[in-house]
Protein backbone atom coordinates (compact mmCIF):
# COMPACT_ATOMS: atom_id res chain seq x y z
CA UNK A 1 0.00 0.00 0.00
CA UNK A 2 1.17 3.25 -0.61
CA UNK A 3 2.13 5.90 1.85
CA UNK A 4 -0.18 9.13 1.28
CA UNK A 5 2.46 12.49 1.19
CA UNK A 6 0.45 14.96 3.77
CA UNK A 7 3.58 17.52 3.17
CA UNK A 8 2.18 19.44 0.45
CA UNK A 9 -1.02 19.75 2.11
CA UNK A 10 0.31 20.92 5.73
CA UNK A 11 2.62 23.36 3.66
CA UNK A 12 -0.20 24.92 2.09
CA UNK A 13 -2.33 25.25 5.55
CA UNK A 14 0.80 26.69 7.04
CA UNK A 15 0.82 29.45 4.08
CA UNK A 16 -2.31 30.20 4.27
CA UNK A 17 -2.65 30.84 7.71
CA UNK A 18 0.67 33.01 7.56
CA UNK A 19 -0.68 34.76 4.51
CA UNK A 20 -4.09 35.78 6.59
CA UNK A 21 -1.75 36.52 10.00
CA UNK A 22 0.19 38.90 7.88
CA UNK A 23 -2.91 40.72 6.12
CA UNK A 24 -4.42 41.42 8.96
CA UNK A 25 -0.87 42.57 11.05
CA UNK A 26 -1.09 45.19 8.12
CA UNK A 27 -5.11 45.84 8.48
CA UNK A 28 -4.30 46.82 12.00
CA UNK A 29 -0.96 48.99 11.11
CA UNK A 30 -3.28 50.76 8.41
CA UNK A 31 -5.96 51.23 11.12
CA UNK A 32 -3.52 52.83 13.44
CA UNK A 33 -2.46 55.26 10.99
CA UNK A 34 -5.64 56.24 9.96
CA UNK A 35 -7.21 59.36 11.80
CA UNK A 36 -10.83 57.76 11.98
CA UNK A 37 -11.90 54.20 13.12
CA UNK A 38 -11.96 52.84 9.59
CA UNK A 39 -14.51 50.09 9.86
CA UNK A 40 -16.76 51.67 11.70
CA UNK A 41 -16.69 54.15 9.33
CA UNK A 42 -17.85 51.74 6.93
CA UNK A 43 -20.14 49.85 8.02
CA UNK A 44 -21.82 52.55 10.39
CA UNK A 45 -21.78 55.73 8.27
CA UNK A 46 -21.72 53.66 5.29
CA UNK A 47 -18.98 54.98 3.51
CA UNK A 48 -18.38 53.89 0.11
CA UNK A 49 -15.17 55.86 -1.14
CA UNK A 50 -13.67 54.27 1.93
CA UNK A 51 -14.75 50.87 1.51
CA UNK A 52 -13.61 50.77 -2.40
CA UNK A 53 -9.92 51.95 -0.65
CA UNK A 54 -9.75 49.20 1.82
CA UNK A 55 -10.90 46.37 -0.48
CA UNK A 56 -8.32 47.97 -3.17
CA UNK A 57 -6.08 47.69 0.12
CA UNK A 58 -6.78 43.85 0.70
CA UNK A 59 -6.57 42.96 -3.11
CA UNK A 60 -3.20 44.62 -3.35
CA UNK A 61 -1.32 43.09 0.11
CA UNK A 62 -3.20 39.67 -1.07
CA UNK A 63 -1.26 39.89 -4.11
CA UNK A 64 2.03 40.90 -2.55
CA UNK A 65 1.76 38.16 0.37
CA UNK A 66 0.70 35.49 -2.47
CA UNK A 67 3.96 36.37 -4.76
CA UNK A 68 6.37 36.23 -1.61
CA UNK A 69 4.93 32.74 -0.94
CA UNK A 70 5.02 31.65 -4.11
CA UNK A 71 8.43 32.59 -4.32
Amino acid sequence: MDQINFLPVINSLLYSFLGIAILLICYFILEKLTPERTWHEISKNQNVALAIIFGAFIIGISIIISAAIHG
